[in-house]
């Protein structure tokens, strides 16, 4: 298949994960945070908490409809864009998209109208259930498509199937608690309430800046803050896991994220670095021009040993003997006789030879693990992009320690009830708020970009998985996509502007 109709696929996937990302977090997070007021409002029975929870319940909703509408595009390109990917694991990749449509959407959806609409119309217990029915449905919706896309990274729980040349499905829970799945749905649910926190204490900011309704926003920023902290400490937390089932389950995408070439006992984490563009597998240049590195953290991270072995992209690559690392070399030889074998298979049962049948199905059961690698055409394609996965993962990094950092300093003052008196806090705080988004987008590309060339780990390259359509097609889309996007982006960011503007009071 030609490389540009390859690119333009992903592009155009990329281009729709990435503006799906730009609302669905918000969501995730400021469900939870209407919810807590909204208890706040039913056990007091103030009327200044049903207005804050009617003000951010508003902005939520904005959300929320700009969100569905990316959604959905992004699952029919898998249709479009992806036929042979999803004719190869449909029967898996399928069931808990159709589970998140079935039970999850249809949960937040139906209640999202009592939620919003029926505020003078049910009991206030019931609305209050309707809210937290919203918010843990949208979460719901988003442990489903996590699970798949969990699934991708670490494939488990199905059979190869040579009759159809498809895998299905062997054990529906194996995929659900899958440990890549659950760390990946744990962490990016964690990115998501931090990126609405963040959005709650950036805008009440911007009310205390402008000396606006300052009870309103003090308050929705204690809320804020204190879940923003909570979150952001346990994003932390779910970040050393992740990097814990990454060094254990996709080594090169590791490998990539630190800039190590060379494998080595006692590794140590690249805090900051500038890689060298001159550097390439098996050269003698240095992978940094500059970096500060601490020591043993990588394989305290990794392997949860000070003087674990962390294989490099050359030990990855090229084999490694003394730590038993197999090369990719010997990973694609044994691909191509899985394939080899499932064309023999495929020969011997036109032609009723089941003798043959068996011996070709053994030895395909056999070497079924490199199926993927019998696609690549040298060892060296294992190997992610570098760069971007490495300035991707630390800048998700940094920027997760400077929103902890934030949300402390923040409770901090406002306990102190002296937090009006540093504007240059409240202006950090509002212009964080773009800086969560960079955060999880960084996030996502560290861990789609970092798993190249696969777009199921070691079952599919991307380059098959690809439908076999017109270039042009793509790049027409790719544009129209891009421009559709682009105007809901902006649309959103009016209606929220003007939405904020106006301030819980309505405008009065």
């Amino acid at each position: 298949m030609e490389e540009s109709l390859i690119d333009w696929s992903r592009a155009q996937f990329a281009l729709t994960a990435m503006y799906h990302w730009i609302f669905v977090p918000l969501t995730l997070g400021l469900g939870f945070i209407v919810a807590i007021m909204e208890t706040m409002y039913v056990k007091t029975g103030s009327d200044f908490w049903k207005k804050t929870t009617k003000y951010w319940m508003t902005l939520f909703a904005i959300n929320f409809a700009i969100g569905v509408a990316t959604g959905i595009i992004m699952e029919f390109e898998f249709g479009t864009n992806w036929a042979n990917y999803s004719w190869f694991v449909g029967d898996i990749f399928g069931a808990p998209l159709a589970v998140e449509g079935i039970l999850a959407f249809f949960m937040e959806s139906t209640f999202f109208a009592v939620m919003f609409f029926g505020w003078d119309k049910v009991d206030k217990k019931f609305h209050l259930l309707s809210t937290w029915l919203v918010a843990i449905g949208s979460n719901l919706s988003a442990l489903w498509i996590l699970v798949a896309n969990g699934w991708m990274q670490y494939p488990v729980g199905m059979h190869f199937n040579p009759n159809t040349v498809r895998n299905e499905m062997m054990n529906f829970w194996d995929i659900l608690f899958s440990p890549v799945a659950v760390s990946k749905f744990l962490h990016t649910l964690g990115s998501g309430y931090v990126m609405a926190a963040l959005f709650v204490v950036g805008v009440s900011s911007w009310y205390l800046l402008k000396n606006r309704d300052v009870v309103f926003a003090k308050k929705s920023m204690l809320v804020g803050a204190t879940f923003g902290l909570i979150t952001s400490l346990f994003l932390a937390l779910s970040g050393d896991e992740s990097a814990h089932q990454v060094a254990h389950k996709q080594p090169v995408k590791l490998a990539a994220m630190e800039g190590l070439y060379k494998g080595k006992e006692g590794a140590g984490l690249v805090a900051v670095g500038l890689l060298n563009p001159n550097k390439a597998l098996n050269n003698d240049e240095n992978p940094f021009l500059f970096d500060i590195e601490i020591p043993y953290i990588l394989s305290i991270l990794s392997y949860h040993k000070t003087n674990a072995f962390v294989p490099g992209l050359e030990d990855l690559v090229y084999g490694n003997e003394k730590y038993n690392i197999m090369g990719a070399a010997e990973k694609i030889e044994k691909g191509k006789i899985a394939l080899e074998a499932l064309q023999s298979y495929k020969e011997a049962k036109k032609d009723a030879n089941e003798e043959a049948s068996k011996a070709a199905q053994t030895t395909l059961e056999e070497y079924m693990p490199y199926f993927g690698y019998g696609y690549l055409k040298k060892p060296e394609d294992i190997v992610a992009p570098v760069a971007t996965t490495f300035y991707a993962f630390h800048i998700m990094v940094w920027l997760g320690g400077w929103f902890i950092i934030l949300f402390a300093f923040v409770l901090f003052f406002l306990t102190k009830k002296e937090i009006q008196k540093y504007p240059l806090l409240l202006k950090a705080a509002f212009w964080s708020i773009p800086l969560g988004y960079i955060a999880g987008e960084a996030g996502w590309v560290v861990a789609e970009v970092g798993r190249q060339p696969w777009a199921i780990q070691d079952l599919m390259p991307v380059g098959i998985a690809a439908t076999h359509i017109s270039t042009t097609n793509v790049m027409i889309s790719f544009f129209l996509f891009a421009t559709l996007f682009t105007t809901l982006l902006i649309a959103e960011i009016k209606i929220m502007t003007k939405q904020i503007k106006i301030g819980p009071d309505g405008g009065h």
